[in-house]
């Protein structure tokens, strides 16, 4: 009997716009977890008691107010729901720490996901 064909793999484009958009759920999830929604100045947000308008921008306000233990705390709630099958992508957003959404972009991500799988030259060689 033949083995299972393989997945697809992923090209950089697939894997920046999957992990852009799982990063864009990630600063949705810690909005809510910090309750940045109770000092928003949108309506909105305290209506439905969440984060509903720019989840980038707000996160990224509020990383100077709330302590770096609460993020990490809320880093490690979020790491116990990952499941073991998800994808790499998904999994690289899911294990960053707030600040760690604005320091690299998509592009970059993927890069460094990709260089890991690169042929590994001797020394010396061209």
């Amino acid at each position: 009997m033949p083995p299972p064909p393989r997945k697809p793999k992923l090209t950089r484009d697939e894997y920046a716009a999957r992990f852009k958009a799982e990063r864009a759920r990630q600063q949705q999830l810690y909005c809510d977890a910090f309750e940045l929604w109770r000092r928003c100045t949108h309506s909105r947000c305290h209506r439905e008691r969440g984060c509903r308008g720019d989840a980038h921008e707000c996160l990224k306000h509020a990383l100077a107010v709330v302590p770096h233990h609460t993020q990490w705390q809320a880093r490690q709630k979020m790491l116990e729901t990952i499941p073991p099958n998800i994808g790499a992508p998904e999994r690289a957003a899911r294990q960053c720490m707030p600040l760690d959404f604005y320091g690299e972009s998509a592009a970059e991500a993927a890069t460094e996901y990709f260089g890991r799988f690169a042929p590994k030259r001797a020394p010396g060689a061209r």
